[in-house]
């Protein structure tokens, strides 16, 4: 299995063996690029703190991509933010994106921030400083929709391989925030808003690229599954 491939796999494995959420929808991914599936689209689903997890895979070797994404939902009315981690690789070359996605205004709460992201101050500084990151290339606008503790970068093969430490404390650290809960008003329109433009094409050009890959029905069915609630 692929670096990517197994970081996402061995991140998947630690939620799902955590919260209680139930395998509701799995298909495969078509491409013309590729007379076999270039990938799938997994969706977990609960009654709990942790309501819908979606898991995106592309594997599609002619363009040399390898590309493995996870996002956990928490409730809308939930304070505690969500999970995301991305880790790719294209030909010889390395990326990841991990996040703790903020549910309210952190410039307006700082007992919130203090809560969530503080603990993970040092860390992200260390990581930030590591040899073979280098900063991936996102617009103003992308880094305005997630938090300022997070790390998106390019990486060497060895720089890739070194991160699942910063992986597995963001992890360990969100999960405990789901078992706690974390208090904030108002979260659920705003969840509803913010996510309409996290995932927005006009926004992140991804999926433009995936509109290539995927074709336009195919591509909107998986964004529209990272917009939803349901």
């Amino acid at each position: 299995m692929s670096l990517p491939g197994a970081l996402a796999e061995t991140t998947l494995a630690k939620i799902l063996g955590r919260f209680p959420v139930t395998l509701t929808e799995e298909r495969d991914l078509t491409s013309p690029m590729s007379p076999a599936p270039v990938g799938h689209i997994k969706i977990w689903r609960g009654e709990g703190p942790v309501v819908k997890i979606v898991n995106v895979g592309l594997v599609v070797p002619p363009i040399g991509l390898d590309s493995h994404m996870i996002f956990a939902f928490t409730a809308p009315s939930s304070g505690v933010p969500h999970f995301t981690l991305d880790s790719v690789a294209n030909g010889d070359n390395y990326a990841f994106h991990l996040d703790l996605i903020p549910r309210i205004d952190l410039a307006t709460s700082l007992p919130y921030l203090d809560e969530v992201y503080e603990p993970l101050t040092e860390l992200y500084q260390e990581v930030s400083k590591r040899e073979g990151l280098t900063p991936a290339h996102l617009t103003p606008r992308q880094y305005a929709l997630m938090s300022p503790w997070m790390l998106v970068n390019r990486a060497t093969e060895d720089a890739f391989k070194g991160i699942d430490d910063a992986v597995d404390n963001y992890l360990t650290h969100w999960a405990a925030l789901v078992d706690k809960g974390v208090d904030a008003a108002g979260t659920a329109e705003r969840d509803s808003r913010h996510r309409e433009l996290l995932f927005s094409p006009e926004i992140d050009p991804v999926w433009k690229q995936t509109v290539r890959l995927l074709g336009e029905e195919q591509s909107e069915s998986v964004r529209k599954s990272l917009v939803s609630n349901e």
